[in-house]
């Protein structure tokens, strides 16, 4: 299945609207996290891409990650409910709602005004450099699971 084009300005009004749905109080169809735990782990993603957070994997985990996670994270196949997620990516805290869906909002619009090019050969701390595509995929399928989980 294809996913839109994380860095396409209607792709952004699109997720931007669907967030706005979201509440501190929506509770998810699955999973365990609620909406402002959700927000953090998908803020998660941003951080390790902008080096915000940085990810201390060693070689081996790297070679893993890129043998056996890679294509499932920037592929076409849409992640299973309830799938593990990586230790860097756990929420288990109390998150502040407003906080994370801010920092999600500033996220979005960032990624989508670096545009494709930027994106291009961009290297992932986990798998490597990825085509525009792949990052396109990793951003829009992550955000796309997680708001459908909460009824988006």
């Amino acid at each position: 299945m294809p996913y839109l084009d994380i860095f396409n300005p209607e792709t952004t009004k699109s997720v931007l609207s669907r967030l706005e749905k979201l509440t501190a109080n929506t509770t998810p169809e699955w999973g365990k996290m609620n909406a402002a735990q959700m927000l953090a782990h998908l803020n998660v993603g941003y951080d390790l891409t902008y080096h915000n957070t940085n990810a201390n994997y060693g070689w081996f985990t790297k070679m893993m990650l890129k043998l056996f996670v890679k294509k499932s994270v920037v592929g076409e196949k849409p992640y299973p409910k309830n799938s593990r997620t990586g230790p860097d990516f756990l929420i288990t805290e109390d998150k502040n709602f407003e906080k994370e869906k801010t920092k999600l909002v500033n996220h979005i619009k960032a990624t989508e005004k670096k545009g494709a090019a930027f994106f291009e050969g961009y290297e992932s701390q986990g798998f490597g450099e990825l085509t525009s595509k792949e990052w396109s995929n990793l951003f829009y399928k992550h955000i796309d699971h997680h708001f459908t989980q909460f009824g988006l």
